[in-house]
């Protein structure tokens, strides 16, 4: 992820009515950001933390049109934010949205956990989601002392190491693939006995010299002093235990959408995600939801940026008639 720390002389103000208030400044939330403003739409973008979303901290985005050669995530969000702020989007990080109620005005006061209370006419959830815990021994304990959700971000600190993937979907091979530039072993830890990845990852990282794969297996406990030294995963076909050296740890077995704080408002599936029409419209009229956070969506950046443009054309359209 990355913050622009851009020195705005305008700042966003809790005494203003802003049209939208897009909660989440990932590809879904800047995309809409950069429509509506573009559209003359007074916009604020409410980000918990850095601009960017998981797209950011990806290494390569491979399949994004208009890059042949892949472009990093980082790199392209941030041209998003910069994007949204030349139109006169306001875009407030480290300020996540714990509440939001709808008034008998159909205004939305937003609260944050800063305390700050902002009103919208419309709001954008596109907050989201969070890489699934396993809920083993040690995983917490060792928490950024060698477990991390993060390749790109922590896998330069272990060159020359051996490290564990657990997961081999297409996030845990994908990410994966900056670890073998650093890494001196890296074993995949997956459940199922088979790889549920995209082909072409599947080629690319399989079939790499450093790369050992378990297959049919679980992890079931993190081990170290400090920092971390093995994990202990059992075969689901012997129960045989297992302890695999490593230095590091790094998890994907999926990802929790951010919904808690709107789960009293809008309807959810049985996932906690939310439930949105094909025009990003939620089931409270003003509320549209985009990207990652809505229910059996993909999670693809380019799915995100088109729930984006949609869900501001929908905006524009609900603005244009109350």
């Amino acid at each position: 992820m990355f913050s622009l720390n851009i020195d705005n002389s305008e700042a966003a103000d809790v005494n203003l009515l802003y049209d939208v208030v897009v909660v989440g400044a990932g590809s879904a939330g800047l995309t809409t950001a950069i429509y509506a403003s573009r559209d003359g739409w007074k916009v604020l973008v409410l980000e918990k933390e850095a601009s960017g979303g998981l797209a950011a901290s990806t290494h390569s985005i491979e399949n994004y049109p208009g890059f042949p050669d892949g472009v990093d995530g980082s790199k392209l969000l941030e041209d998003f934010h910069k994007q949204a702020e030349k139109f006169g989007a306001l875009v407030e990080e480290f300020d996540g949205v714990e509440n939001i109620v709808k008034g008998d005005d159909d205004l939305f006061t937003i609260t944050t956990t800063e305390g700050k209370n902002y009103r919208g006419r419309t709001v954008l959830l596109a907050t989201g989601s969070e890489p699934k815990k396993l809920g083993i021994t040690g995983e917490a304990e060792f928490y950024n002392k060698g477990v991390s959700y993060c390749a790109t971000c922590d896998g330069p600190l272990y060159k020359d190491e051996e490290v564990v993937v657990i997961g081999c979907g297409n996030s845990g091979l994908q990410e994966a693939e900056i670890l073998l530039e650093y890494a001196k072993k890296v074993t995949f830890v997956e459940f199922l006995d088979h790889s549920i990845a995209e082909k072409v990852l599947q080629d690319r990282v399989k079939g790499h010299e450093k790369t050992t794969c378990m297959f049919s297996h679980m992890a079931t406990e993190v081990k170290g002093d400090n920092l971390v030294t093995s994990l202990v995963v059992k075969s689901r076909e012997t129960d045989k235990l297992v302890e695999i050296p490593a230095k590091a740890i790094f998890i994907y077995v999926g990802y929790k959408p951010y919904t808690d704080f709107v789960a009293d408002l809008v309807k959810l599936d049985d996932y906690g995600y939310i439930i949105a029409d094909k025009h990003m419209k939620t089931s409270v009229p003003g509320i549209f939801a985009g990207g990652d956070v809505v229910s059996e969506n993909l999670a693809q950046v380019t799915v995100a940026v088109g729930d984006g443009a949609k869900a501001a054309v929908a905006i524009r359209e609900y603005l244009q008639n109350i």
